[in-house]
C-alpha cells in the first residue's frame, strides 16, 4: 500500500466521522437538545428503562408535566440524571416552574441529590434550565456497547486498533 492510498483511506475515514458528528449536531439543533441521545447508566429507572438503554430526547418549549421522564444536569456533576417528574410547583407571580424528580426504582425522591450538589444552598427543586431533554423514545440495551467501552478501556483500544488496521489494509 503506497502513501497515496493511506492518505485517501485516512481522508475517507475522517469525512465519515465528520459526517456523523455534523448529523448529531444537526439533530441536536432540530430537537433543541445539547445531547439528543443518552445512555441509561444505572438501574434507578427500572422497569421503565434498563441499564444500557439508549434514550432519544427532545426539549420542547412547553412546561414540563408531572409523570414526564426528564434528563437533567446539576452543576458540579458531569453525568446527567434520568428520572421521572413526580411534583411540580408553578409560581404565579414569577412564572417560574420548579420540579421534583425521582427514579422509578428508588425509594426516595431526589432532594438528597439536589442538596448534596448544591451545598449549603437548601435547594429542594430543580428548574427547567437544568433539564437537558425529555424522553421521546428508546432502544433497549443498545447502549451497553458504550458502557463496556467505558468500563473496560482496553476493549476500546483493541476495537479502535482493529478498525484502524481494517481501514488501512483495505484496498
Amino acid at each position: 500500500m503506497n502513501l497515496r492510498q493511506v492518505l485517501t483511506n485516512s481522508l475517507n475515514v475522517l469525512m465519515m466521522l465528520f459526517g456523523v458528528f455534523m448529523s448529531y449536531k444537526a439533530w441536536g439543533l432540530y430537537t433543541n437538545c445539547e445531547s439528543p441521545l443518552v445512555v441509561v447508566l444505572s438501574e434507578s429507572m427500572e422497569p421503565a428503562f434498563a441499564r444500557g438503554d439508549i434514550l432519544f430526547l427532545s426539549n420542547p418549549k412547553k412546561a414540563v408535566d408531572i409523570g414526564e421522564i426528564c434528563v437533567f444536569k446539576i452543576p458540579g456533576r458531569d453525568i446527567p440524571i434520568v428520572h421521572r417528574v413526580i411534583d411540580r410547583h408553578d409560581s404565579p407571580e414569577t412564572g417560574n416552574q420548579l420540579l421534583l424528580t425521582k427514579g422509578d426504582n428508588n425509594n426516595v425522591d431526589d432532594r438528597g441529590i439536589y442538596q448534596e450538589l448544591y451545598i449549603n444552598r437548601g435547594k429542594m427543586w430543580i428548574e427547567p434550565k437544568d433539564v437537558v431533554g425529555r424522553v421521546q423514545g428508546f432502544l433497549p440495551y443498545l447502549g451497553m456497547f458504550t458502557i463496556f467501552m467505558t468500563d473496560y478501556p482496553l476493549l476500546k483500544y483493541a476495537l479502535l486498533g482493529g478498525v484502524g488496521l481494517v481501514v488501512f489494509l483495505y484496498e
